[in-house]
C-alpha cells in the first residue's frame, strides 16, 4: 500500500504553537506566510505584539519583532543554500513592508529548523569565517555572513521535556517517546490545545508504524490512538465516499438522465436524505 505523504510542515507549526505557550497571547502565528505570490512562501512568521515580551522557550530567545521560521522536514535537506534562501526570504519580507523602511533590518530575525545537525553547512560555515555557536540545547547561533541574527535548531538534541512536540517529529522515535507524547497531550486542557497535539501526533504515529504497532497491543494505548486517528480516518472515508456518489450522479447524468432520476438513484444506492441528495444533484 502507498504511504500516505506525511504532513510534516502542518505539524511542525502546531508543535511551535504548543512550545510557544507560554507567550501564545504575545505571539501573531501566520503559517505558510505568502511572500507576493507561491512558491515564495515562509514556513511560519511569528510576530511579537510588544517588543518588550520576553520569550520563555529558548527558541524564542533570539526573537525580535519578525522572525521568519524555515523548516525541515527529515527527509530534507539543509545546505548553504537552504540557508541563503531563509535570508532571502528575510529579506523580501523586509522589502514588502507597508512603507519605505517600515520593518527595520534590526527586527528582523531567522530561523532554520530540522532534526539531524546539519554537519556539512556547520563545516562551510566554519571554512568561510562565520562563528558557530550553542547557546542552548541544540540551538545554535550564527555569526558572519549573515545580514539578521539567525539560528539553527537541531530538534534531536532538544531537551525532551521543553519541547516535547518539536521532538515528536521524527522517523526515530521510541515507545516511551510516544507514551511521553500521548500523556502529555491527554493532560492538556484547552480543546485547541489537543487539536494542536493530535496534529503533531498522526504525523508521529503515521512516521513510526513499526513501534505503533507493537503499542497497540496494550489496550489503554490502543483506545488513546484510535481517539485520534479515528476522525482522521472517517476523514478520509468520507471523502472517498462523496468522491464516488459525485462520479455517480455525473456519469448517470453524461448518460442523459434527468435530476429527478438521478437524485432517486442516488439516494436508494448510498442511503442518503433527500437533503444531501439534492446537495449532489445542485453540485453541477
Amino acid at each position: 500500500m502507498k504511504e500516505t505523504k506525511i504532513q510534516w510542515h502542518s505539524a511542525f507549526v502546531s508543535a511551535m504553537d504548543l512550545d510557544f505557550e507560554e507567550n501564545r497571547v504575545d505571539l501573531t502565528f501566520e503559517k505558510e506566510y505568502n511572500l507576493n505570490t507561491k512558491p515564495l512562501e515562509i514556513d511560519l512568521l511569528i510576530v511579537k505584539k510588544e517588543a518588550s515580551v520576553q520569550i520563555a522557550s529558548e527558541i524564542g530567545k533570539l526573537f525580535k519583532g519578525h522572525n521568519i521560521m524555515e523548516y525541515k522536514s527529515p527527509e530534507d535537506h539543509l545546505d548553504i543554500d537552504t540557508f541563503y534562501k531563509t535570508l532571502a526570504y528575510a529579506c523580501l519580507y523586509k522589502s514588502y513592508g507597508k512603507t519605505v523602511d517600515g520593518i527595520k533590518a534590526e527586527d528582523i530575525t531567522t530561523s532554520i529548523l530540522r532534526e539531524a545537525k546539519p554537519i556539512e553547512l556547520f563545516h562551510y560555515f566554519e571554512e568561510h569565517g562565520c562563528k558557530v555557536t550553542q547557546a542552548y540545547g541544540g540551538i545554535y547561533y550564527v555569526a558572519g555572513k549573515t545580514w539578521f541574527p539567525t539560528q539553527i535548531v537541531v530538534t534531536g538534541e532538544l531537551d525532551q521535556d521543553a519541547h516535547i512536540w518539536l521532538k515528536g517529529l521524527s522517523r526515530n522515535l521510541e515507545k516511551g517517546d510516544l507514551r511521553r507524547m500521548m500523556d502529555e497531550r491527554n493532560h492538556l486542557i484547552e480543546k485547541a490545545d489537543r487539536e494542536l497535539a493530535d496534529s503533531v501526533l498522526e504525523v508521529s504515529i503515521s512516521a513510526n508504524r513499526k513501534i505503533v504497532e507493537e503499542l497497540i497491543g496494550d489496550e489503554s494505548m490502543y483506545e488513546a490512538l484510535m481517539e485520534i486517528m479515528e476522525p482522521k480516518i472517517k476523514q478520509r472515508e468520507d471523502a472517498i465516499i462523496k468522491k464516488g456518489i459525485q462520479g455517480t450522479v455525473d456519469t448517470l447524468r453524461d448518460f442523459g438522465h434527468k435530476d429527478a432520476e438521478i437524485k432517486t438513484a442516488i439516494i436508494k444506492r448510498y442511503n442518503l436524505s433527500l437533503e444531501e441528495a439534492e446537495d449532489y444533484i445542485r453540485n453541477k
